[in-house]
């Protein structure tokens, strides 16, 4: 069904971003929704990303905005903003990631766009303390409370919202089995349409032995992705399993940066492979055999239904969003968070396994391709849409007293 208005003229979306990189959210949804009738735009910080983004027929707005909490830049980020939205007057404004929903969510309601949507894909409170996870936990309670809906990229990343005060239940929903974008497990991330050799080519090119087993890890090289304790696994690991090699695919990076003795360790290691930030990931996916993800926190992470697409088991911790994407002791093993010992015994598992490793694999996938087909997430949001645009009418005193409820926050103790 085609959105669009009694003249005919499109629905008019946009979509806001604090960080390029994050513009991989939304591959495929743009060109979707542009074949349903709407004007998808895009705001973001500037970066390389945005050309391939444009491809798919999308308008590109380019506003420097930053992660980090910085109050003057982002005062000049939301008057950019809110300029942006008074010009393309848009009929939604679907804001993404922490700043971004601040940020898209302050700035559509200051600019009066009818209908606001926050897509709550982490909350990096979970890994604060203090002031910081204060600051964090407000900005959430005022994305949230000026949303019309909030989507929630899993069951536990819902429950630990409701859990911590930050959004009213009714307003949470979760797309089907969860994800922000679903996985292409029939396409991109489908074993069977790669070439026959890129297994041993891609192996070559690494310089890991085509006869090796290899465990893997995809995602920025950080202390919160559990790289200190992955590193501290491959210790005991190593020595077991002389043929093993790990494969490392993602950028090292100064926030939340991991201890000097441990990057030496992985640099200096002839059987750990650095690949680089590469996200042309598929071929790198089929030299692995294992993949661990030994994260502190997540919303939904993508790496572990990508690596089960590609017919991997996937060792995990079991925090928030993980354990929505591995089942346990079916597509892969969930592990406690920070425990190095019991990531290398779980890792060790599938090396005594090879049956065991290729049964998860084979259930992983089945269960990709059952429940996160990207086109049914991409419904979901175009069905919330919908209702929200059926719903729509002008600004009322029920909005401005969401908006005094969204500024009446607890204040840190102390």
């Amino acid at each position: 069904m085609k959105l669009e208005h009694d003249s005919g003229r499109p629905v008019a979306v946009v979509h806001v971003m604090t960080v390029a990189m994050s513009l991989a959210f939304l591959r495929g949804q743009l060109a979707f929704m542009k074949r349903r009738g709407l004007e998808p735009h895009v705001v973001t910080a500037p970066g390389e990303r945005l050309a391939v983004i444009a491809e798919e027929g999308a308008g590109i707005h380019a506003v420097p905005m930053t992660r980090a909490i910085t109050p003057f830049r982002d005062v000049m980020a939301l008057a950019r903003l809110i300029r942006i939205f008074r010009r393309i007057r848009p009929d939604i404004v679907h804001a993404h990631t922490p700043k971004g929903g601040l940020l898209g969510m302050l700035g559509a309601y200051l600019a009066g766009v009818p209908v606001r949507v926050y897509h709550m894909r982490g909350l990096p409170m979970m890994g604060a303390s203090g002031i910081r996870r204060w600051l964090l936990a407000t900005a959430e309670r005022v994305s949230c409370a000026l949303a019309h809906r909030v989507i929630c990229v899993s069951q536990s990343l819902a429950a630990v919202a409701t859990e911590a005060g930050l959004c009213h239940p009714a307003k949470l929903v979760v797309i089907g089995k969860g994800s922000g974008q679903g996985v292409d497990a029939s396409g991109r991330f489908n074993p069977d349409r790669l070439p026959a050799d890129v297994r041993g080519r891609t192996r070559d090119w690494l310089g890991i032995p085509r006869e090796a087993t290899v465990v893997g890890f995809v995602g920025r090289l950080v202390r919160e992705k559990g790289i200190v304790e992955l590193a501290e696994a491959w210790l005991t690991l190593r020595e077991r399993w002389p043929s093993l090699h790990l494969l490392l695919v993602g950028p090292f990076e100064p926030h939340d940066p991991i201890p000097a003795d441990v990057v030496d360790r992985l640099k200096s290691d002839p059987r750990i492979h650095l690949a680089g930030e590469n996200w042309d990931t598929p071929p790198l996916y089929s030299v692995m055999d294992i993949v661990a993800f030994p994260s502190y926190r997540e919303g939904f992470p993508n790496v572990p239904l990508e690596a089960a697409a590609m017919g991997l088991p996937v060792v995990a911790t079991r925090v928030t969003g993980c354990v929505d994407a591995v089942v346990d002791g079916e597509t892969g093993r969930l592990v406690p968070v920070r425990d190095a010992a019991r990531l290398a015994e779980a890792i060790q598992g599938y090396l005594q396994d090879g049956e065991r490793r290729h049964r998860h694999g084979l259930e992983g996938r089945q269960r990709v391709l059952r429940d996160f087909r990207p086109e049914a997430i991409w419904a979901g949001i175009h069905e919330i849409y919908s209702e929200l645009l059926a719903w729509r009418r002008p600004a009322t005193d029920r909005e401005s007293s969401g908006f005094t409820r969204a500024m009446t926050v607890p204040r840190p103790n102390g």
